[in-house]
């Protein structure tokens, strides 16, 4: 740290000359961001410092060059700046100036030449582009209108779509609605039946008349309508048999004994189900 400050105030010396250097908070950071500063500014004076060389020698060259030339001039064709006619300086002016807006390394005809053509070739590429730019610019503009359009179609699309979710939405709002309420009504009926259940049990009604007990009789019932059928189609295969007088009544009997147990056991069940059906009714009234 020691090092860098030493080193700063060196380089604010420099910088101020004469006048008083002003001062600054010694710490760590304000030391590295002022040594930062001072090595920043240092680079840049080396490399102007090498750009102003460069340029003194490129200066000397030139002016060695044209020392040469001025001298070819005056010992070939015997010419000097002061007697070169006005017309010849204008001419030599022009040819400067075209060398220096063709960036030429000097006025040679091959130079100009090589420039001229490379700045027709340039201008052909540029005009080249000018004319796919144009093309461009025309189909894109063949397309603006039927964009246009789509994004016209787009916006009503979108519109008719939001009115119609407005739509669908208090369609779905009113099904709710009517959902929650049969739901509600479902659950009242469900406490409504549940309480006659209770009172009806309260008066002595019997459980077996109950609407559950009901369709586990009415199951029973068609079971044995199925069995009665097929007691009957069993008779018909005995009675499709080739005559055969005792075994045909005695299979005979069995089958009639089956099915008057069958309508006997029916009968009672159907009998017992309409004293219970009577018993309860009267005690109501």
């Amino acid at each position: 740290m020691e090092h860098k400050a030493k080193r700063i105030v060196s380089w604010l010396k420099k910088i101020y000359e004469d006048e008083p250097i002003p001062e600054f908070e010694v710490n760590a950071r304000a030391v590295d961001i002022l040594y930062k500063i001072v090595e920043h500014n240092e680079d840049m004076d080396r490399d102007i410092s090498l750009l102003i060389e460069g340029m003194k020698e490129k200066t000397a060259e030139y002016k060695a060059e044209t020392a040469h030339l001025l001298n070819g001039l005056t010992e070939s064709l015997d010419l000097t700046p002061e007697n070169v006619s006005d017309k010849a300086k204008s001419y030599l002016d022009v040819l400067v100036k075209c060398a220096m807006t063709l960036e030429t390394k000097d006025t040679s005809l091959s130079s100009l030449f090589c420039a001229i053509t490379d700045m027709s070739m340039a201008l052909y590429e540029t005009e080249l582009k000018n004319t796919e730019l144009e093309e461009e610019l025309n189909d894109t503009g063949k397309k603006l209108p039927i964009a246009l359009m789509l994004e016209q179609q787009l916006k009503e699309d979108l519109s008719k779509t939001e009115e119609q979710l407005e739509i669908d939405g208090g369609k779905i709002d009113r099904q709710c609605q009517n959902l929650k309420f049969l739901s509600d009504k479902t659950e009242d009926f469900k406490i409504r039946v549940k309480a006659a259940e209770n009172k009806l049990a309260d008066l002595g009604l019997d459980q077996s008349l109950m609407h559950e007990s009901l369709m586990l009789l009415s199951e029973e019932l068609t079971d044995v309508n199925k069995e009665i059928e097929a007691l009957e189609n069993e008779m018909k295969t005995f009675l499709d048999l080739p005559p055969s007088p005792s075994i045909v009544k005695v299979m005979i009997e069995e089958v009639k004994q089956q099915l008057n147990a069958v309508e006997a056991e029916l009968t009672k069940e159907v009998g017992d189900l309409v004293l219970d059906m009577v018993e309860p009714r009267k005690c109501l009234q």
